[in-house]
């Protein structure tokens, strides 16, 4: 095994690819997979729990980087009858299950979950207090915006047992803030982490971004120097997906200003090592947690997860989506629900369970999403062991090893019988590595961001 040097690695592999959400990935949901699907999975979801995730759509203004479903919103009347919608449609889950399920997890995602007024939070979490069972919820989490985060909303916040948030900051150069439309003051940071650490917050997520416009390792390594001194409990560092073709919002950031794959690829280098020399830890590809964190314990004893959020602790088997765009996901398959907005409220309004688009997944499937998974997560996987244990044929995979073959002669991973391990230098490549197992992708610039 020979290693490449870096910029070598980079020309060839700086492509684009998914980012193992999920297996298979959005990419391969189609229309054939809806309403009556998503109907049938839930009522055959077995007596456990399971993750709740709401959408909240809406924000106080656009942010050019963003690839969420969301849309700037300040009409408070309109934000609280979605809130009404929501709760019709988990009635008309909890109806299709059949009995009150116990919830696990519970996250609301955006968007800007803080665009609810308290009122309708609460309102909100009573609610699906009504229809679900979340007397034994391990975790309350909510995405939020510093800028329109009020002293009420904590409040509330505190009042529903939110235990975890993730304050959305990016990076707070005014320079690289003004070439994505979003100011933001490290005072307006420091605020919100006080006021939810106040209020019984049990962990502090701040979501950092790498390849922004304007932005070089300077600037990466000066936001990191403030936002470390309100010691978070866990970092995400993500870097920019510039996918004008899926969000065109992204339009009006000028591609000149976008840093090249080595200076990417050096801002993130820059900032992990930052981040461990400080006492947080490696977290999968993009994730940094301290030590008494829940996330770097689960890593440590191999029992991190992989889903829609993110690296997660979240144990549980289905995750029921709620709202425009969201994802449930069964052991059979995946079902979303429409993206536009006016579509989900129709599907809602008219009396039906909203599903516009998913996928089956196979046993078959279900092996190779073991396999991406644990790559994602640990960074090896015994891919002979999971056969075993899933009962599935080793044969499947053999379209795999030709790949991984050529990713070991590049120095990315190592092979020892049928395990597969990352190098130091495969590490931020763990994306491609995975593609290896995925039979249904290339890179494609009409799908996927960039892998690095």
């Amino acid at each position: 095994m020979r290693t490449e040097p870096t910029a070598a690695l980079l020309s060839r592999y700086d492509v684009n690819a998914p980012r193992y959400t999920s297996y298979p990935t959005a990419a391969q949901f189609t229309p054939t997979i809806g309403e009556r699907e998503r109907a049938r999975w839930l009522a055959a979801l077995p007596a456990a729990p399971v993750s709740l995730y709401l959408h909240i759509p809406f924000c106080k203004r656009l942010c050019w980087y963003c690839g969420c479903n969301t849309r700037a919103m300040n009409r408070p009347a309109l934000i609280s009858t979605y809130v009404d919608l929501l709760l019709v449609e988990a009635n008309r889950v909890a109806r299709a299950i059949g009995r009150r399920l116990p919830v696990s997890f519970l996250h609301l995602g955006g968007g800007t979950p803080n665009m609810l007024a308290p009122s309708d939070l609460e309102r909100l979490m009573a609610g699906l207090a009504a229809i679900f069972d979340l007397g034994a919820v391990e975790e309350i989490a909510a995405e939020l915006d510093p800028e329109v985060l009020t002293p009420e909303w904590i409040a509330a916040a505190g009042r529903i047992g939110l235990t975890r948030a993730s304050l959305g900051v990016q990076d707070l150069s005014p320079r690289v803030q003004a070439a994505v439309n979003r100011p933001e003051s490290f005072a307006t940071i420091e605020a919100a982490a006080a006021g939810l650490r106040a209020v019984g917050l049990r962990s502090l997520n701040l979501d950092l971004m790498y390849g922004l416009p304007r932005q070089g390792v300077a600037e990466v390594m000066a936001t990191l120097e403030q936002v470390t001194t309100l010691r978070p409990d866990r970092i995400a560092l993500f870097g920019y997906a510039h996918v004008p073709w899926m969000k065109s919002h992204q339009r009006l950031i000028d591609e000149a200003d976008l840093p090249d794959a080595p200076l990417r690829f050096a801002q993130s280098r820059a900032a992990e090592g930052f981040l461990v020399a400080r006492g947080w830890r490696s977290i999968g590809l993009d994730h940094f947690a301290l030590p008494h964190d829940d996330l770097a314990v689960a890593a440590a004893d191999g029992r991190l997860r992989r889903n829609f959020q993110g690296y997660t602790t979240d144990r549980a088997e289905a995750l029921i989506g709620l709202g425009v765009s969201s994802i449930s996901r069964f052991r059979e398959g995946y079902v979303q629900n429409p993206s536009a907005e006016r579509d989900w409220r129709a599907a809602v309004g008219s009396g039906g369970l909203p599903g516009a688009r998913g996928v089956a997944v196979t046993a078959g499937d279900a092996f190779l999403a073991a396999i991406i998974e644990r790559m994602m997560c640990d960074g090896a996987v015994d891919v002979a062991d999971l056969a075993a244990r899933s009962g599935a044929d080793l044969r499947d995979t053999a379209f795999a090893w030709p790949v991984l073959a050529r990713l070991e002669a590049d120095g990315l991973i190592i092979q020892q019988g049928d395990t597969v391990r990352l190098t130091a230098a495969g590490r931020p490549f763990v994306r491609i590595v995975c593609g290896a197992w995925d039979p249904t992708t290339r890179p494609a610039e009409g799908r996927h961001a960039r892998a690095v």
